[in-house]
């Protein structure tokens, strides 16, 4: 009796000795599990200053929810399905996708006026956006475009004001300012805030008159230009934003814009400290090239930057 007693205890103290070794495992699984998330939250992207990217990688970047998503360390596909690299560009979507594949389904059934903008999910390129996973304060940033195709979409969204664009200052989807070139032939500046736009300045740089349906695209066709912008803070609440281009690919940039946001006009604030920038494109395909951003230095614009040679 007393040896079957003391099995019985032994074999409690294993059994309550297991959980205890089970429980401590699941607790440092769960610790771990908090690191991990905490890691991941407080996870900064640190790059080089200038930030070069010459597209040569052949990989393509899918469009995700939000920006730790992002399966690719420098970019962020916001909108428009795919950053595609290849051939040591990149560019957007090309043509329309395949009825009832992934993309055409979520954007055919996206909320609002999605569906009606990419034509029923067949060209999520209609509204591609791309932003980067760093942010800047006071740079300088340029980029190479080639349209390929102005998709001449029935929605009321295919406008005038559809273009080749920089973000810079993006807080997010409803703060920013934006530049860069419109079908119209205009250069433009605008600053959205809380949802609202705002064109700050506004030039005509390209011949011809504009209509939407005659005349729907004064931009050039199948021709790299470069876009740049300079932003940077002045007089500590004000800021000043810059926009040249380089219309024949030679590396001679021209100033065509040049406008100070107040704080009090265009919709109030101006957007003062470091944020995102990126790319925006409305109903096109269209590649990219060299795209650089660097840090204004003491006031002084990088106005040494060398001009790569872009693609053919």
């Amino acid at each position: 009796m007393i040896k079957k007693i003391i099995f019985i205890a032994i074999l409690c103290l294993s059994i309550s000795l297991c959980f205890d070794f089970i429980g401590g495992v699941e607790e440092a699984e769960e610790v771990n599990a908090k690191i991990s998330d905490s890691d991941k939250e407080n996870k900064k992207i640190i790059i080089d200053d200038p930030f070069i990217d010459t597209f040569d990688k052949n990989e393509i970047l899918e469009e995700s929810g939000n920006m730790d998503e992002s399966s690719n360390d420098y970019w962020w596909v916001n909108s428009g399905a795919f950053l595609i690299q290849e051939n040591g560009i990149s560019r957007t979507l090309f043509g329309a996708l395949e009825e009832d594949s992934k993309w055409q389904i979520k954007y055919r059934n996206g909320r609002n006026d999605i569906p009606e903008e990419t034509d029923g999910g067949f060209y999520p390129q209609n509204i591609f956006r791309l932003i980067t996973r760093s942010k800047w304060e006071n740079f300088q940033q340029e980029a190479y475009f080639k349209l390929a195709k102005y998709n001449l979409s029935e929605s009321k969204y295919r406008s005038e004001s559809n273009g080749l664009v920089l973000f810079s200052r993006y807080e997010d989807q409803y703060n920013l300012y934006y530049a860069g070139i419109r079908v119209d032939g205009t250069a433009v500046v605008k600053k959205k805030i809380n949802k609202e736009y705002y064109t700050m300045a506004q030039e005509k740089i390209f011949d011809g008159e504009y209509d939407k349906n005659i005349n729907p695209n004064l931009l050039p066709i199948d021709k790299w230009i470069g876009i740049r912008n300079e932003v940077k803070t002045v007089d500590n609440d004000q800021v000043e934003i810059k926009v040249f281009i380089d219309r024949e690919n030679s590396g001679n940039w021209e100033l065509v814009l040049d406008i100070k946001d107040d704080g009090k006009s265009y919709g109030g604030r101006a957007i003062l400290g470091e944020a995102y920038a990126g790319i925006r494109t409305d109903f096109m395909d269209v590649g990219f090239d060299n795209y650089r951003i660097e840090t204004i230095k003491n006031g002084l614009s990088p106005l040494n930057i060398v001009k790569p040679t872009v693609k053919p």
